[in-house]
């Protein structure tokens, strides 16, 4: 039985909200009706209408081990018996203690061990980049640039912005960003001048991937080739594993796929499984020392949220890196890959990593009748957008990531029957509607 008013509800969030990223003018057209998602179990998702959904980008890129699962669902119940949040400013929790401890077990020993808690990429980024400026600054060192590389997306408040979003959605730069340089390649790396490599605070990566731009692959020892420079010219190395990190690239984290560590790592996304907000700012003992070293006033991160440490959302972020272990997750996406790289052989472009791809669909070819060539560029949630195969502008060219068939980055860890039994009908559906 469907006890929920669709109309009643699409109404009230036309008058009422502001969606991210979205034109509201398309979004409050008469026309579009979104999508109310109300209820999710494993891969799927259920509207207020009673249709169902392969949930194709994880929820926006968090949910790893699929909807409801029982494991996190128990420890968030556990956990709000005791209490859902406590102040971290003077006060800690053991949560957010396990959590810390946990993670930093993850990595080998004395590379990234201390940890700071915000609540998504984007602060976590955030405090990286802050981080950073006063590690310098508390070294005596006038470094206070920031490399990134374009097309790189690492979030929208302000710091994280300046490294790339700013370029990437046209919205001009703020004359408040961090200074940040955007370079394309090594090569244009390797050929910046002594003098102006000295200023530079850090280098941030996305490594293996850059997701927001569309999944564009990294030359193999790219992240090896950036670590080596930082070495050499005595930057920081900063990795966002924002996307990449909790077995997105078929390793727990895609830096380990060249065995290099950087300096500060930044966690969020999957972090909990998909469940709540939070991030983590891995650094080295090394940085940290540097604000450890004294008591004075300039040595204090002034940086923190009314939520950092959330007791609630540590607790599911441990339930979710239990769930690893207890299913052996990394080990079973050994085989899904495999499938995933089986089963998109026949499309007519693909960039892939893993379990994570984008693709680009003829509908013409056995999915569904007709023979009209579709793609889909990211405008208004739930109503994408067609496009003729003559348009180049790169914003509207980035394709969507999306995960087919078996929805491995829905749920790496859990079967996927569920799946696999929608997939003709979720392909067919996809392609007559557009």
């Amino acid at each position: 039985m469907n006890d929920w008013n669709t109309d009643d509800l699409v109404a009230a969030d036309k008058r009422y909200l502001w969606h991210p990223f979205t034109s509201m003018h398309d979004w409050c057209a008469p026309d579009h009706e979104p999508l109310v998602l109300v209820e999710g179990h494993g891969a799927v998702l259920r509207d207020s209408r009673g249709r169902e959904y392969i949930d194709g980008n994880s929820s926006i890129w968090t949910n790893i081990h699929g909807h409801n699962h029982p494991h996190i669902n128990a420890a968030i119940r556990r956990q709000l018996e005791r209490v859902a949040h406590t102040s971290f400013l003077g006060f800690t929790n053991p949560p957010a203690i396990e959590l810390a401890r946990a993670i930093v077990k993850l990595f080998p020993a004395n590379t990234l061990n201390r940890v700071f808690y915000s609540d998504d990429g984007s602060t976590g980024m955030e405090v990286a980049l802050r981080i950073a400026d006063q590690y310098w600054r508390l070294r005596g060192s006038g470094r206070d640039r920031f490399i990134a590389f374009k097309n790189a997306y690492h979030g929208d408040t302000a710091g994280a912005a300046s490294l790339g979003a700013a370029a990437m959605f046209r919205e001009g730069v703020s004359n408040w960003n961090f200074p940040a340089l955007q370079i394309s390649s090594m090569t244009e790396l390797e050929a910046l001048p002594a003098e102006e490599a000295s200023q530079i605070a850090a280098v941030v990566i996305e490594p293996m991937v850059q997701g927001a731009a569309g999944i564009q692959l990294w030359p193999a020892g790219t992240l090896t080739g950036v670590r080596n420079w930082c070495d050499r010219s005595g930057a920081l190395l900063m990795a966002d594993e924002v996307l990449t990190g909790f077995g997105r690239t078929g390793k727990m984290f895609a830096c380990q796929h060249e065995n290099v560590f950087p300096d500060i790592m930044i966690l969020a996304k999957a972090l909990t499984g998909g469940y709540l907000p939070l991030a983590i700012t891995l650094l080295t003992e090394q940085i940290f020392s540097a604000f450890a070293a004294s008591s004075e006033a300039e040595s204090t991160l002034y940086y923190g949220h009314s939520y950092t440490g959330n007791a609630l959302a540590c607790a599911t972020a441990n339930a979710s890196l239990e769930i690893f272990e207890k299913e052996n997750v990394l080990e079973a996406l050994v085989g899904k890959i495999d499938a995933l790289r089986s089963e998109l052989a026949s499309v007519r472009e693909l960039r892939w990593v893993e379990s994570v791809a984008a693709v680009r669909i003829d509908c013409g070819s056995g999915i569904a009748n007709g023979s009209r060539r579709k793609t889909w560029s990211r405008r208004v949630p739930g109503r994408a957008q067609p496009r003729t195969p003559n348009e180049t502008d790169p914003q509207r060219d980035r394709l969507d990531a999306t995960f087919l068939h078996h929805a491995l980055a829905v749920a790496p860890g859990r079967s996927s029957h569920r799946v696999r039994d929608r997939r003709g009908l979720w392909r067919k559906r996809a392609c007559q509607k557009w």
